[in-house]
């Protein structure tokens, strides 16, 4: 027997003892249905399923004998939950290279991840989803209720080397469509224990006094997550996207590293410059936990600021980021949640205190926002009144019949879009990784990437649609890249681009050829300043350190005159708003040594916008 094949079924044996203890379950799931902030008396699991309409701030209710409770009627935001597994896996670089990866991969909304949308729709490839699809039991392909080993690949039928046909990696129609909690089963202990109470006469204590109908606390069946989770990685991490007033919950689960037996690492995640409800749940593991193997944590989190922001893992930060150990988040604004017609400058006051509504007439001091006493400000009101509205994006819209989409609670509609694409702008190493794998020490000094990557690609598989799939030790394909940078535009509309540069040792650049780029934000924060001026600004190119965001809108309107359509005459200069022509336009780096494929050139970060 090789010396690999003695260390992986030595890893996989040792992984089992963990994830399977005598006397307890270390794996475990939450997502409640009801929360004190987001109540639903009868927990049917109703009142978190979609988004409610912004009418104004959340109103509370205290009395002597109990703790605030929102008002019926005035609650925002929803609950949403993920799970996602922390462990190693496999990535093809663009000259058919396969990269070790320490990784984190999904292990709720799989099917939409793997999906490899390109179409900017909302919240594509996002694996956040309300409890009403997180905790649904799988049911699986033919009723056998079990996740298989490389899913969802394996279900869907990829293969190394198949042709991809839209939609997955090896068939035409995905087999694989469940978006609920890998592993997640009743809790069957506790229905029997309650059951034999209830049955003695008279009934005895139930054993499992919380423990809803369903049978669903969070228990969770541990073969079906390593079976998913082990050599799952994905490049980059799994997408999570929220909005502003929800709670979210996070299940990280570690599943170890087959690859390298040797290292008991432990996770964490890590939402970076992210404003956390508390220190505990920031991901540093010097004033907050981590996760060892064979164990879970449900990390909590408020969403109070919109933006675009990103995680990663915290357990020595320089190693496992160039490692792969690294994602995306944004969290989208209140406005978007407007009813359609209602004054954007109206409801922006709400937020922060101005002319509240007869209805909820109790400013919310979470969202407030007074630049005289707070620099920090996130949402300051525009300098003019103006009569910027709430609209609906008409048919033939990727979006149609959705709300106007905002990045920011802007009050005039400056930051509004059409399509949305996250883009992580990141690097590899080989030489690191190859000794990350080969139980070597790491030359930390001598780092050097020799990919550059969008989403975990480089040119030319940036522009391959749907999901890249990777052949990894364990003899499976496996979706290992399922995000390609396609850019898809309407004639006339509006792209916003959330980059982030996640590389640990580069910054990186990229250009734009023949539509502007339109800088709208930076960390997270509207590009406003005190007095409610924009200070936002044009250009052809963008440059990012490490640890950077920016938001980016890409607008293929000339002479735009209102924020919502291409119509209209300037009434200074005189000139029409007209689309631009429709066809390919590129954003790449215009950093030579970046556009490469290790020794390959024609490669590196570059991808295509496709004005349609």
């Amino acid at each position: 027997m090789s010396r690999f094949e003695l260390c992986l079924r030595g890893a996989a044996a040792l992984l089992l003892l963990v994830a399977l203890p005598a006397g307890a379950q270390s794996f475990r799931v939450q997502c409640p249905t009801s929360t004190i902030t987001h109540p639903d008396p009868a927990n049917a699991g109703v009142n978190n399923v979609l988004q409610p309409a912004y009418n104004g701030p959340t109103q509370y209710t205290q009395t002597a004998t109990t703790y605030a409770v929102p008002t019926t009627g005035t609650v925002n935001g929803a609950i949403k939950c993920q799970q996602i597994s922390g462990g190693d896996g496999y990535a093809t670089m663009a000259d058919g290279t396969q990269t070790f990866m320490f990784s984190f991969g999904p292990l709720s909304g799989l099917a939409n991840i793997a999906s490899g949308a390109a179409d900017g729709h909302f919240s594509a490839n996002a694996g956040t989803e309300p409890p009403s699809v997180f905790n649904v039991v799988y049911a699986g392909v033919g009723g056998n209720g079990t996740a298989l080993p490389g899913d969802p690949a394996t279900t869907d039928g990829a293969a190394g080397g198949a042709t991809y046909a839209p939609g997955n990696g090896g068939s035409a129609t995905p087999s694989f469509t469940y978006n609920g909690a890998i592993g997640l089963i009743p809790d069957a202990d506790c229905v029997a224990g309650n059951a034999a109470a209830l049955a003695t006469v008279p009934p005895s204590p139930l054993p499992c006094p919380n423990l809803p109908a369903n049978g669903l606390s969070g228990h969770v069946d541990p073969r079906q997550i390593m079976d998913v989770g082990v050599m799952n990685g994905n490049i980059p991490a799994p997408l999570m996207a929220f909005d502003e007033d929800d709670e979210f919950f996070l299940t990280l689960t570690n599943v170890g590293m087959i690859m390298r037996p040797d290292l008991f690492e432990q996770h964490t995640v890590h939402f970076h410059g992210y404003p956390n409800a508390s220190a505990f749940y920031d991901g540093v593991p010097d004033a907050s936990v981590a996760i060892n193997i064979g164990g879970s944590f449900t990390y909590y989190y408020l969403a109070p600021d919109a933006g675009t922001y990103f995680w990663h893992c915290h357990i020595t930060p320089p190693e496992h980021l160039q490692m792969g150990m690294v994602g995306q988040l944004y969290v989208r604004p209140r406005q978007d949640r407007v009813p359609s017609g209602g004054a954007l400058y109206t409801y922006l006051g709400y937020q922060n205190g101005i002319g509240e509504p007869t209805a909820t007439p109790v400013t919310d001091l979470r969202t407030a926002c007074n630049p005289s006493v707070d620099i920090l400000c996130s949402a300051t009101m525009p300098a003019t009144v103006n009569t910027a509205a709430q609209g609906t994006y008409p048919a033939g819209h990727p979006n149609v019949g959705h709300n106007y989409m905002y990045a920011y609670n802007d009050g005039d509609g400056s930051t509004q879009y059409d399509v949305e694409y996250p883009i992580q702008m990141h690097g590899f190493d080989p030489n690191f990784h190859f000794v990350g794998m080969t139980f070597n020490p790491e030359a930390f000094v001598d780092m050097k990437d020799k990919y550059f990557l969008l989403n975990g690609r480089s040119y030319p598989d940036t522009v391959s649609a749907g999901p890249q799939q990777t052949v990894s030790s364990d003899g499976r394909a496996h979706y290992s890249q399922p995000m390609n940078t396609i850019i898809n535009i309407p004639a006339g509309g509006k792209a916003l681009l959330r980059l982030v540069n996640l590389s640990v040792s580069e910054y990186h650049t990229l250009a734009s050829i023949g539509i502007r780029m339109h800088v709208i934000g930076w960390n997270a924060k509207l590009l406003r300043d005190q007095q409610g001026h924009n200070t936002d600004y044009y250009a052809n190119s963008i440059t990012l350190g490490g640890g950077e965001s920016l938001d980016v809108i890409l607008d293929t309107c000339q002479n735009r005159v209102n924020f919502d359509n291409c119509t209209g005459t300037n009434a200074t200069t005189g000139l029409a708003a007209t689309p631009m022509p429709t066809g390919t336009y590129f954003l790449y780096t215009p950093n030579l040594d970046e556009l490469s494929n290790d020794a390959e050139n024609f490669g590196g970060m570059m991808s295509e916008i496709h004005v349609n």
